[in-house]
């Protein structure tokens, strides 16, 4: 074992032996867990040690270097934390940094997504104001070189950590793009790359504001506060936390107070080593409202299920699209050594109405958890737990938030798959403006389709008039929307997506329903108050 994996498993044993200490003394306060529990916990620990100490002495072959890291971060520990639960987690110092880029939101580099694919890689995209995004780089460029430095053998982790580095630093990027006949050089200084997480935020018509939530990291609930303030005349808000994971809890509280009343609970959190916990709006929206409607999908998670089934259950938003992830299992993410981290479940998250947020995975393997669990919501509700919004709306406990109105992710087929499996879209966009530009008035019409056709027969794909016929909108809004991204920035690309996309525009559709929950509530809490005052 290398003196790091070691010095790791040695702390988390510490930890674990130290939480055993602090909960057994904790338990016996109120009387609910005694020694001999404390004890096996113990023996429990030390047969781990024993058993890996045994391994790397009698293993037929020497377990050191990154076989025993291997062993250690990927094998042993994880392992470990799966028997607890599905979200306990460890962070080796790779992972570990990287969780704190993504909770910061920002780094030092020149600022893009790339990829792997083939032996090359890619520019997927530069993000808009960077230095790459600057100095003319394009999605669909080869890297070839970095500092001289041919890329041929490198994967894409190795290419990112060289575009990063100190800030006024200079990096020397070669690529080759489709059309020029020879490769382009690019002299980039680093800088501050922000990673925002409102990633797409426009006037969707006038006074219906459209903002798109990747994730909660630190900078989150700033950029939500801004992001509504700049829409002038708010008639009405679609908040899209599709595919959001979620990330900070802070950011998810702070989001809610700037759209609940002052004193209106956000969420609650309750834990067996720490006091129960409850956050709620301290400042508040200051009366100023507008109809929300928050549109979910099954991968909405963790804090913007906080986020959802707060402004739900105050009938501050109707909640619409499909039963989201069901993660309320909080973690308390500890610092070890070697720049290693513990992600430990510590609470589980309630809504107001006192819904458990949290997903049953008992009995369900890791990969089923994660990617089969559509569905896992049971249609007939009459075991389910019932709370009440605000108004006396009937809501769902028992796992994730139910929408209010089911809309459908889109259905796709096969032949859209496979176009996607083959990044068709990415790789032709590059191809078609290789000798020309297009204005913002270009469509995909006819002629654009010919060129199309005549590409997917270049690179051996089948397809028919019947396969490209059937999923004609979608198609073109792919084609248009990579195109866009390379003409114009990754923000045209997702705005022509968003544009397109069914749910969003199903979604707008629900305002009116949205404002008359907002009326509704707003007269059941008169009501009430005015019972109140009555009775005194």
């Amino acid at each position: 074992m290398t003196p790091r994996a070691r010095r790791a498993l040695f702390a988390l044993v510490v930890f674990f032996s130290v939480c055993a200490v602090a909960g057994s003394i904790l338990q016996r306060r109120v009387g609910a867990q005694s020694s001999a529990d404390e004890s096996q916990l113990r023996d429990s620990l030390k047969s781990f040690t024993n058993v890996y100490a045994l391994v790397e002495q009698n293993y037929a072959e020497p377990i050191n270097g990154d076989k025993a890291d291997t062993a250690i971060y990927d094998g042993a520990i994880p392992g470990m934390l799966r028997v607890l639960d599905p979200h306990s987690n460890f962070y080796d110092p790779k992972a570990y940094a990287k969780m704190r880029e993504d909770q910061h939101g920002r780094y030092y580099g020149v600022g893009m997504v790339i990829q792997q694919q083939i032996n090359k890689i890619y520019v997927i995209t530069p993000y808009e104001g960077t230095p790459s995004f600057r100095a003319g780089i394009h999605p669909g460029d080869i890297i070839a070189s970095v500092d001289g430095k041919s890329t041929d053998s490198m994967t894409s982790d190795l290419v990112a950590k060289a575009l990063k580095g100190p800030k006024g630093t200079h990096v020397q990027v070669t690529t080759i793009r489709e059309g020029q006949s020879k490769p382009l050089a690019f002299d980039l200084i680093r800088d501050e790359i922000p990673h925002p997480s409102v990633d797409l935020k426009y006037e969707m018509r006038p006074g219906i504001g459209y903002i798109h939530l990747s994730q909660f990291q630190e900078t989150t609930a700033q950029e939500v506060i801004e992001a509504v303030d700049s829409f002038s005349n708010l008639k009405g808000l679609v908040l899209d936390l599709r595919g959001n994971p979620g990330g900070l809890l802070s950011q998810a509280v702070d989001i809610c107070d700037h759209l609940l009343a002052k004193g209106q609970n956000i969420v609650s959190q309750r834990g067996r080593a720490y006091p129960d916990q409850v956050y709620t709006a301290n400042h508040g929206n200051g009366g100023k409202t507008f109809p929300i409607v928050v549109l979910v999908n099954r991968n909405t998670a963790s804090a913007a299920e906080i986020v959802s089934g707060a402004l739900q259950d105050h009938d501050r938003a109707l909640i619409v699209g499909e039963t989201t992830f069901g993660k309320g299992l909080v973690q308390t993410v500890y610092n070890l050594s070697e720049n290693t981290g513990l992600a430990l479940t510590t609470y589980h998250y309630y809504t107001p109405s006192g819904r458990l947020i949290q997903r049953n995975y008992s009995g369900v393997s890791l990969y089923d958890y994660y990617y089969n669990h559509a569905g896992a919501q049971p249609a007939d509700t009459t075991n389910r737990e019932v709370k009440f919004t605000d108004a006396g709306r009937t809501v769902y406990g028992g796992g994730g938030i139910t929408p209010d109105e089911k809309i459908e992710s889109p259905k796709s087929n096969h032949f859209e798959d496979s176009l996607l499996a083959k990044d068709v879209f990415f790789h032709f966009a590059p191809h078609y403006l290789a000798n020309r530009t297009v204005d913002q008035n270009f469509q995909v019409d006819e002629p654009v389709l010919t060129e199309f056709k005549a590409y997917l027969t270049s690179q051996n794909i089948p397809w028919t008039n019947e396969d490209l016929n059937g999923v004609s909108d979608w198609l073109k809004a792919r084609i248009k929307e990579k195109i866009f991204t390379i003409q114009f920035g990754q923000l045209q690309g997702l705005r022509t997506l968003a544009d397109w996309d069914p749910m969003i525009q199903k979604a707008v559709t629900f305002l009116p329903e949205a404002q008359a929950l907002e009326d509704n509530v707003h007269k059941v809490l008169t009501q009430k108050a005015m019972a109140r005052n009555g009775a005194q």
